[in-house]
């Protein structure tokens, strides 16, 4: 029996073209050729190589300093991200099912000052590092979030999470905690206005996936339609589980890179020798966010980094800036932007604009805190 169609009641959406995802967003009309992703599976290659050495032949490499350097980074960054990449895959295979609609119901509207205190809010409450989150945030783009949303969401989430949030009150305490997260959801609601009133003064590109909620359009009612209309059968899940995979690909390739990247740098320079100039003056800082940028490392691994240099250099502005830059300059953050949105400046503009605010609360927590 054919039944009334509904906003809410979409089983598959149409393929769009250009996808935001896919090889390195490359098509052609009417036929689409694959183009071999030297970037994904060669980084693949390299990461899977350090990780067997580190883990299969530790002793064999111990008379290469360099190489047991590079094998020991790529072991414990996949220690410690693989977890959030399976988990952030799995929400994005979630969002793939969830209609337009319903993302931007729950966003609210994109431009406004809701919207983006819902997206911060969200980014907050989600338990997930910054390599999980990133994933998410794509799909958050895909389905219709603004710019401004994506980016407070992105700067709100990484070590917000519960889980690192007790581990920063064990490290630093409940007065720094506090006042790190609230400066940083600070820090997002600003930057994520700045980015939507470049986008509505067409500086920086509008979100082409971005829809507008049907006249009437009810949550809750559309939400027990869906449910009820929906069959969660094995199908549903291995659609859900295709998805997920498919969309984060854009994602893992630039974190294998990032995790080559980082092996190299921390072969060639010595972590140790970093704490010195991790002082609370402004040329101390200003090396704490140029680390932070090239060491690449993932929200697990900067909050100890961040703990340590606010309470062995006595510099908590530097702390926090670590923390903060960790989010707003990394590459393979810039590159995942760039590929989602279509757009370098969009890209670049989330540094540009988040840098000089991180600096400045920063130099203030160094004199005032």
């Amino acid at each position: 029996m054919a039944h009334k169609p509904s906003c809410c009641h979409i089983e598959e959406e149409k393929p769009k073209a250009p996808s935001c995802h896919g090889d390195g967003g490359h098509q052609s009309h009417g036929h689409h050729k694959k183009r071999f992703d030297v970037l994904f599976w060669g980084s693949l290659l390299g990461v899977t190589l350090l990780f067997v050495l580190g883990v299969f032949f530790p002793n064999e490499i111990t008379a290469y300093p360099w190489l047991k350097t590079m094998a020991h980074t790529a072991h414990h960054m996949v220690h410690a991200m693989w977890w959030g990449v399976v988990i952030g895959a799995i929400f994005v295979g979630l969002l793939s099912k969830v209609p337009r609609e319903f993302i931007m119901s729950m966003l609210g509207k994109g431009g406004t000052v809701s919207g983006l205190l819902r997206a911060t809010g969200a980014g907050v409450l989600l338990d997930l590092c910054s390599h999980g989150i990133l994933m998410v945030a794509t799909k958050l783009y895909e389905r219709g979030a603004s710019a401004g949303q994506v980016i407070a969401f992105i700067l709100a989430s990484p070590w917000n999470s519960f889980s690192l949030t007790l581990v920063l009150i064990g490290l630093i305490g409940l007065k720094w905690t506090l006042a790190f997260i609230v400066l940083s959801m600070i820090i997002a609601l600003v930057t994520g206005w700045i980015f939507d009133r470049l986008v509505a003064r067409k500086v920086l590109p509008a979100n082409h996936n971005e829809v507008s909620l049907p006249d009437g359009f009810q949550f809750w009612q559309e939400a027990k339609t869906r449910m009820k209309n929906t069959r969660f059968n094995l199908t549903f899940f291995k659609e859900m589980v295709i998805s997920g995979v498919k969309d984060s690909k854009m994602v893992v390739r630039w974190l294998l890179f990032g995790i080559l990247l980082a092996a190299v740098l921390r072969a060639v320079l010595d972590p140790s020798q970093f704490e010195q100039f991790f002082g609370p003056t402004f040329i101390g800082l200003i090396i704490t966010v140029f680390i932070a940028t090239v060491l690449e490392v993932c929200s697990e691994g900067s909050t100890p980094i961040a703990a340590d240099i606010l309470t062995r250099a006595k510099a908590p502005g530097n702390g926090f800036a670590f923390l903060m830059a960790g989010v707003a300059t990394d590459y393979t953050e810039i590159m995942i932007l760039k590929d989602t949105a279509k757009s370098w400046k969009l890209a670049l503009f989330l540094p540009l604009i988040t840098v000089p605010q991180v600096l400045l609360v920063a130099w203030l927590i160094n004199i005032y805190g």
